[in-house]
């Protein structure tokens, strides 16, 4: 009897393997029996294990650490060094921190990621996932319906215009021997190697676990909402599956019924903690726009990506977490992309 052929394992390049997403990428890869090597500066790191996320593999021959930055050439180039893909994770990440330090993002997530791109066809890389997010539809025309790949693009922060212009710049770079795709995030929630507290689901959910009053701006807008888990499972599909349904492509990385308004996100939260119900207080105050309803089918469609796992578990994950002492300050700096 014929055996079935191997599975074959390629040699992974995670830019931003210590953060939130990253980390959990990278376990994710290791556990699937590809090699993995990360290169991280360590920016988002607390003394004395600023890379406290990546412990967990030290002991893996499969995995690699290289302390770098995406945007210095010579850090490039050896983390390069006969790399099969390269999922790009590294940036100044969201809204808030890109709006607070612009220049610094702009050096990050356009000028390193050009770099980094253009050194990985220098070096022959065809695979190249790109971590973007659905940030770029900024706000619906129609409030009733969806946006899906086919939509304008509408950024209106600074962090969504540079994810957006690296998009572009991707997809019209038409080399034939290369392979970008850019994956739209979701907003991201739940737990990871690298938690997150300020990020909507958790920092909603820790507010009310601590039992402090929780004021919610633009309650009636509309977000998609994805696990780091699925996520990450979205970013290794991307990086293994065959050419003719990834390249050049952009995908919304998520699920069409995981679209939640604020309300109702603490609707949900509340069930699972019923006596915060008096602690949650809706405030008139329009200072964020965003406001978007995502549709997730082409994803499913072009490489069969399903998440596992929805808002409201989540929910549960942080509330066990914290309310174990697993996580005992959840207010940590650590936390918090700043």
């Amino acid at each position: 009897m014929q055996k079935p052929p191997e599975k074959i394992r390629k040699l992974i390049l995670v830019t931003g393997g210590a953060g939130y997403v990253g980390s959990v990428l990278v376990d994710r890869l290791l556990d699937s029996g590809h090699r993995v090597r990360v290169l991280d500066n360590l920016s988002h790191g607390d003394s004395p294990y600023p890379g406290r996320s990546l412990l967990p593999f030290t002991s893996n021959d499969n995995f690699e650490f290289i302390h770098g930055d995406i945007r210095v050439e010579r850090d490039i180039e050896t983390a390069l060094d006969s790399i099969d893909a390269v999922v790009h994770l590294a940036a100044i990440v969201g809204d808030p921190v890109c709006s607070k330090h612009p220049e610094l993002a702009t050096e990050v997530n356009e000028r390193g990621s050009q770099l980094l791109c253009s050194l990985a066809i220098k070096h022959g890389i065809r695979r190249f996932v790109f971590a973007s997010t659905c940030s770029n539809y900024g706000r619906m025309v129609d409030a009733d319906g969806y946006v899906d790949e086919t939509s304008p693009l509408n950024p209106i922060s600074h962090y969504a215009r540079l994810k957006v212009g690296f998009e572009k710049y991707l997809l019209s770079l038409g080399e034939p021997a290369f392979e970008p795709v850019c994956l739209r995030f979701a907003t991201a929630y739940g737990l990871s190697h690298r938690p997150r507290f300020d990020l909507t689901v958790n920092e909603f959910t820790r507010e009310l676990l601590m039992n402090r009053r929780l004021d919610i701006y633009g309650e009636q807008f509309w977000r998609p909402y994805c696990h780091t888990h699925d996520l990450a499972v979205a970013c290794m599909m991307a990086a293994t599956a065959p050419s003719e349904q990834v390249a050049y492509v952009a995908l919304n990385v998520g699920d069409t019924a995981e679209n939640y308004q604020k309300k109702t996100l603490a609707e949900l939260i509340v069930r699972q903690l019923p006596e915060r119900a008096t602690n949650v207080h809706f405030v008139k105050k329009d200072e964020d726009p965003r406001d978007y309803r995502v549709r997730c089918d082409k994803i499913k469609q072009a490489i069969g990506f399903e998440i596992t796992r929805r808002v409201p578990d989540g929910i549960r994950e942080i509330i066990d977490a914290v309310g174990s002492g697993l996580i005992d300050n959840p207010d940590d700096e650590y936390y918090v992309n700043d």
